[in-house]
């Protein structure tokens, strides 16, 4: 048996944040509803159009020239993310134990400001993630561009039409300056999170059918696929129809504690007894925590705790999941960013 290791997104699985929302949201006027028309437009390109060399998670480079004219930087981007790191309950003993027993490995489409903050505030290794590299000091932004991007901005959240996005992301804004800020942004999701979870194969020289991945979201689509298609282990955590649709496993928890459990059933017993647990634990889960199989010390925390939802995806329970999913992420990171994709 090879050596697992652990991958998991960070916002959803980890934090109930949506940093780059957050960060609108505190710099740009209407800021959080630009984030959410930028993040349907990101949506359409990326799941529904499939444009060409398009990521999902592109967002957070669309963003970047806003940010600058509305007086981000690199400093005081970093003093808001360590004022407002958010976790899950539960999730800064998860990543100490899952560290402790594994290769552990945060891979987030978040910028690395945020990252950092994370990892300062929980004590996981910096050196173990991958995120979006951001520098918001390289360019300097001219007056009459400050000017034209809040015009863009303004004509966004007044008129949120996909034509209009288009012309101001793919035309408009290439042609400023500013722009530059915006070239250099590499976001990492979708097919930048699964070349990620590659590097780490390769670096670390481990084997994909050893993968344990965990994610929520539209970025978290192709490392989930690369998981499945390999005979590694994809879990959703609250997440929405993107991820549901990909993964194999559906949690629907308000404590990160079952994250534990299941990525400890993995790495000692391998992928046949997780699919096994689940099964269990939806037929009984105080007999399931009991089992030979389960860390038992984890398995008290589980019991002291809101039991969660563990559910093996179906094409037969999958609409019921999606619903149930949904109200949980809702209610753990707030109806607006919940519904973000």
């Amino acid at each position: 048996m090879g050596k697992k290791f652990f991958v998991s997104d960070c916002e959803g699985p980890i934090s109930i944040n949506d940093n780059a929302f957050e960060l609108s949201g505190h710099f740009i006027e209407d800021g959080e509803k630009f984030f959410e028309i930028v993040s349907r437009y990101d949506d359409v390109l990326a799941d529904v159009l499939k444009r060409t060399g398009y990521n999902a998670g592109s967002t957070l480079k669309l963003i970047v020239p806003f940010l600058k004219a509305y007086g981000a930087t690199n400093k005081n981007i970093i003093d808001f993310s360590i004022e407002n790191v958010h976790l899950i309950p539960g999730a800064e003993e998860t990543l100490k134990f899952v560290n402790s027993i594994m290769p552990s490995f945060i891979v987030s489409t978040s910028y690395d400001h945020y990252i950092l903050a994370l990892c300062n505030k929980t004590g996981f290794p910096y050196d173990n993630t991958y995120s979006t590299k951001l520098d918001m000091d390289y360019k300097d932004i001219e007056p009459k561009e400050i000017e034209l991007i809040r015009e863009y901005k303004k004509a966004i959240v007044d008129n949120p039409e996909f034509e209009l996005l288009d012309k101001i992301f793919w035309k408009r804004i290439p042609e400023l300056k500013v722009a530059v800020l915006m070239d250099i942004v590499k976001p990492t999701g979708g097919e930048g999170k699964k070349e990620a979870v590659q590097d780490i194969i390769s670096r670390y020289k481990l084997k994909a059918k050893d993968l344990f991945y965990i994610g929520d979201s539209i970025t978290d689509v192709q490392p989930l696929r690369f998981a499945n298609d390999n005979g590694g282990i994809s879990v959703s955590f609250n997440g929405n129809e993107y991820a549901l649709k990909e993964a194999e496993i559906a949690v629907m928890a308000e404590n990160t504690t079952i994250t534990s459990v299941l990525a400890d059933i993995f790495n000692r017993y391998g992928t046949d007894n997780v699919f096994e647990f689940v099964v269990s634990f939806n037929e009984d889960p105080k007999k399931a925590l009991e089992s030979r199989f389960v860390n038992q010390s984890l398995a008290n925390k589980l019991m002291a705790s809101q039991l969660p939802q563990v559910k093996i995806i179906t094409c037969h329970n999958i609409e019921s999941i999606i619903d149930k999913s949904s109200k949980f992420r809702n209610k753990l990171r707030g109806e607006s960013i919940g519904r973000l994709g």
